[in-house]
């Protein structure tokens, strides 16, 4: 079995710490420790790691988020995987800080990645692993916070529940989506 697991967020030094790379970080986590590396490849940074039998195809788009969608397809259409067996890594300002919400579909919620994707789709039938970053800005000053970097108070919650996002996408290839939402969605 052939997995495509995407991490949003923005290419460049200048994102890697921000709320809105999330995506990008997890998938990091995932590889950390193993022989599995990052290459470039067109529309963005891939690696092959394998888990229990299973292949998973890790994606950080180079696109920027506002073009999630271009490269989520291309690597859907490439590697010649369903669109159940892919998984979207995202952030998320509805959620508080480390909540994790795994969803089989469901809106955009204003999330600019999460648009294209819907755009370039025509459904919003894709699962997603919502990873909540907290609200905590001023009216107005939304793209500030996602653009932000992490405060030294929110890192120690971030460690430990980008440990669990990779435990989440290691449940969801191996026993899918139902029964990864039943036990994980509510820890």
């Amino acid at each position: 079995m052939k997995y495509l697991i995407v991490g949003l967020g923005n290419p460049g030094d200048k994102y890697a710490n921000t709320r809105h790379n999330i995506g990008f970080k997890v998938l990091e986590e995932l590889i950390k420790g193993s022989e599995t590396k990052f290459e470039v490849a067109k529309l963005g940074n891939v690696a092959h790691f394998k888990f229990k039998g299973r292949t998973l195809v890790l994606l950080q788009p180079s696109t920027f988020m506002n073009l999630s969608g271009k490269a989520y397809n291309y690597w859907l259409q490439h590697e010649k995987i369903s669109v159940e067996n892919s998984l979207i890594i995202t952030d998320d300002l509805a959620l508080p800080l480390g909540k994790l919400r795994l969803k089989p579909k469901g809106s955009d919620g204003g999330h600019n990645g999460l648009k294209d994707i819907h755009v370039t789709l025509q459904s919003e039938n894709y699962p997603r692993l919502r990873f909540g970053v907290g609200n905590e800005f001023a009216k107005g000053k939304q793209v500030d916070y996602v653009l932000g970097e992490w405060t030294k108070e929110e890192l120690p919650v971030l460690e430990e529940r980008m440990k669990i996002a990779c435990e989440m996408i290691k449940s969801f290839v191996t026993i899918g989506i139902d029964k990864t939402m039943s036990f994980w969605n509510n820890k």
